[in-house]
């Protein structure tokens, strides 16, 4: 279980990077967008949502590959309580 959510946390930091890099290399201002990229990055980084003031990107990636490995705790928690669940049936 310990290794699943190091991937979750994994995945979190990834997100952070790919979106460091598309924001960078299309020089487009999200923040100001309201549309649909504002939405898939709120979906995938939650720091969006609540930063009123500029934060660094590592800030960003280290509260983003948290948030995914607190998500991934839960996930696994669950998928392990029907796992074992659907086993002993």
């Amino acid at each position: 279980m310990k290794t699943r959510i190091a991937i979750w946390a994994v995945t979190g930091a990834l997100v952070v990077t790919f979106w460091a890099l598309y924001i960078m290399s299309t020089r487009q201002n999200l923040l100001g967008a309201g549309g649909v990229g504002w939405a898939i990055l709120c979906l995938t980084c939650p720091i969006a949502l609540e930063s009123h003031r500029p934060l660094s990107i590592y800030q960003v990636l280290v509260a983003n590959a948290a948030t995914y490995a607190l998500a991934g705790v839960v996930v696994e928690t669950i998928r392990r309580h029907f796992r074992i669940r659907s086993i002993s049936h």
